[in-house]
């Protein structure tokens, strides 16, 4: 089963005074809920390309009986692009809709902040900014979305850890 997930969107008066509803880029994620109740949401990570610069050799260079160059070789800059990393689709379990209270997203704003990934206000709207930070906490060992994964959010000392996690601290 899919759900739809309004991270956040704000109607603002235009210029002729008229609320017009902005909506970021991000303005729902999808999320499946498995049988158990447990939610996920999708990401997709971009491939990653590379632009390589060699040189090439043209012609190789051509001396004489005793050695010495009559030609030097010559070479040419030969420029391609390389994928470093495959685009891939990844599924990780998230909090699922009703977990997005205005308390949760609070204490959210606040545990980016305290980590300096949020510098707004802490308001409780999982509005843009908040999505951003996310996504940059998550950046270096999480999906690269501005979608919560749940193992983010137990970083951040936001939910309860996993059976797995708590052996792992007590074998400490």
């Amino acid at each position: 089963m899919l759900a739809a997930l309004a991270l956040w969107g704000c109607a603002a008066p235009d210029d002729a005074g008229v609320a017009v509803t902005r909506v970021p880029t991000l303005a729902t994620a999808e999320i499946e809920t498995d049988a158990d109740g447990r939610c996920f949401g999708r990401d997709v990570t971009p491939a990653q390309i590379e632009t390589v610069t060699a040189q090439v050799r043209d012609r190789e260079e051509v001396r004489d009986a005793a050695g010495a160059v009559l030609l030097p070789a010559t070479y040419r800059s030969e420029t391609r692009q390389q994928i470093v990393r495959e685009r891939q689709e990844v599924l990780f379990e998230t909090i699922c809709p009703p977990g997005f209270t205005q308390e949760f997203v609070a204490s959210l704003q606040r545990a980016l902040a305290a980590r300096g990934h949020y510098d707004g206000p802490v308001h409780g709207t999982l509005d843009a900014a908040t999505g951003r930070a996310v996504q940059d906490f998550q950046r270096g060992n999480g999906p690269d979305s501005p979608l919560l994964a749940i193992d983010s959010a137990r970083l951040l000392g936001l939910v309860v850890l996993s059976a797995d996690q708590i052996d792992i601290l007590n074998g400490l």
